[in-house]
């Protein structure tokens, strides 16, 4: 009977996955896969399947129960993101997700049903493993019992040869289990020695003007006023500003998910050495400090002392002021932020700062006051107001009835901590003794063609929109010719990769030493290739993949979704 116990359970944790088996199963059996294809995978769930059956009948308790917590946890982690953002995780994607375990709490916040569900598909698992099993002598048991964990090994071998890809539509207890295991290789295998230091020195003094690099969260370029006659109020247009502002237009960002934009604004590269830089080179807080720069960090997205974005205590040694806004709501952290930054910028002091804004990141049902909803209909307020920036597939069923209500909210959200903000800081803040680079992580896809999908950014198969980033320069008044030419030649044109060269060049470094390592800066007539990363995590022999941007093929913010207030 216990037996029996075991492998029902076990029958009903495979049985809870049947949704991703079939999306697996109908991928492989278009016309253009080719039948061996489907074969193989047959082969490799059916191996899976008996390996687990295999690892509840170990008979040492101690390994039993510890294989068993293994693929759960495993089981764990991809359901509660595969459940979450309807779509399979990839390698990439799981190192993605361990860089932000520090989002844990936003997540259990807001993913709550989904996490629950995987909750309860892995206890399944764990005890259907785990319980004492009767001794039997069936060959089939005995053989799946030896087999067990050289099946694990042969998956893992296989993803780790492939790159990371290919299980998808397996039991998520091996897939996780061997995404854990090549994680664990590459941090074992990888160099974690000291950083080098800065080896190369300001060619001249800069300026005493601040340095301020704002990065805005989950901004879609092309629904801000600057880039679009259909755009939202942003509070960036020169027009109605005393300080000169530079429309760089719509820029692509280093990659659509957060963590990879964020950690290369800060440790800088190109597209070919990126990943040896981010690992080696110094920060662009140890770059400010050797110009004689004192450095700011203020973060309105986490709280309590938190890193984020791949941060550690060596980054965080190089910041001399550090700022979040635990006692502050969400909805108004970006006006703080404006607060602070205008007191930085007030003080005569010469500083690097580097800002974090909440932004427009989903939910964002509750990231404006009633007084900014001025774009209806949108979707239902009030429940989600504590939740920073973790994904939710709240009212995003891929209706396109539900896209109308959450573009209008994104607008509302756009006004408020994009237009809002500017108004607060342009009303507070000495400017003219200032430069401001101003962008996005990302950009984001609203599926205004009619696409289907529940994801907004940070897809397996980005839309174009996803790597789409506003890229502004305010202020630098002493070259305001130079910035002027530089956007005639190169508005629509730029990514990313120059701002941290450009940064390095407000503080003193010669371009010609900068460039080998970083790239061209913003002020260079080099053009750009317009790509976007849509495999930053390139890992296990596998390369990076670029994504090509066509202007002619952006997404414009549909007029018909709304009925302004005045």
């Amino acid at each position: 009977m216990r037996n029996r116990l075991k492998l029902l359970l076990i029958f009903a944790f495979m049985l809870s996955g049947i949704t991703e088996i079939w999306r697996r199963l109908e991928m492989m059996t278009t016309p253009e896969i080719q039948p061996v294809g489907l074969i193989a995978y047959c082969i490799l769930f059916a191996m899976c399947a008996g390996s687990l059956v295999g690892t509840a009948y170990i008979h040492r308790g101690w390994i039993r129960w510890s294989l068993a917590a293994f693929f759960a946890a495993g089981s764990i982690t991809l359901d509660s993101y595969q459940w979450a953002v309807g779509d399979f995780m990839e390698y990439d994607g799981f190192i993605t997700m361990m860089q932000s375990a520090g989002d844990l709490g936003n997540a259990l916040a807001q993913q709550g049903p989904a996490m629950l569900m995987a909750l309860g598909k892995g206890l399944l698992l764990l005890f259907g493993i785990g319980l004492k099993p009767v001794v039997s002598s069936n060959l089939f048991v005995g053989l799946t019992r030896l087999a067990s964990l050289p099946i694990l090994a042969l998956l893992t071998i296989l993803l780790f040869f492939r790159g990371g890809e290919g299980a998808s539509g397996l039991p998520t207890s091996h897939s996780g289990a061997s995404f854990a295991l090549l994680f664990g290789y590459e941090y074992l295998t990888n160099d974690h020695g000291p950083r080098e230091a800065v080896s190369i020195k300001p060619s001249k003094e800069s300026s005493d003007q601040d340095i301020v690099l704002i990065i805005d969260e989950s901004i879609a370029g092309a629904y801000l006023d600057i880039n679009s006659d259909t755009g939202v109020y942003s509070g960036l247009l020169r027009q109605k500003r005393d300080i000169p502002i530079y429309n760089f237009g719509l820029a692509a960002s280093i990659t659509h998910c957060s963590v990879g934009s964020n950690v290369m604004l800060r440790f800088g590269g190109t597209r070919d050495n990126y990943r040896a830089v981010i690992r080696n080179k110094p920060s662009i807080w140890s770059y400010a400090k050797t110009a004689g720069f004192e450095t700011i960090y203020i973060d309105a997205q986490r709280t309590g002392g938190q890193y984020q974005n791949l941060m550690n205590d060596v980054e965080r040694a190089d910041i001399d002021h550090w700022h979040q806004f635990e006692d502050i709501a969400v909805l108004h952290r970006d006006h703080s932020v404006a607060d602070r930054l205008s007191s930085y910028l007030n003080d005569d002091k010469k500083q690097f700062i580097l800002v974090n804004k909440v932004g427009a990141h989903f939910p964002v049902n509750d990231k404006f006051p009633d007084s900014h909803a001025q774009y209806r209909p949108m979707l239902k307020r009030g429940t989600m107001a504590d939740v920073t920036d973790t994904a939710s597939r709240d009212h995003l069923d891929g209706r396109q009835s539900n896209w109308i209500l959450y573009r209008n909210s994104y607008r509302n959200s756009l006004t408020w901590n994009v237009g809002g903000f500017f108004d607060r800081l342009f009303e507070k803040a000495n400017l003219a003794d200032a430069t401001i680079i101003y962008t996005s992580d990302h950009g984001q896809t609203f599926h205004e063609r009619g696409e289907k999908g529940q994801a907004t950014h940070c897809t397996p198969n980005p839309e174009i929109e996803e790597g789409l980033a506003p890229l502004v320069v305010i202020g630098d008044q002493e070259n305001e010719e130079r910035w002027a030419s530089a956007v005639n030649q190169s508005k629509d044109g730029l990514s990313h990769y120059r701002i941290f060269p450009t940064l390095l060049r407000a503080m003193g470094y010669a371009a010609k030493a900068v460039k080998p390592i970083y790239g061209p800066d913003m002020l260079a007539p080099d053009s750009d290739p317009f790509t976007f990363n849509i495999k930053f995590n390139a890992r296990l022999g596998s390369e990076p993949v670029w994504k090509h941007i066509p202007l002619d093929q952006i997404a414009h913010p549909p007029e018909s979704d709304y009925m302004k207030k005045d």
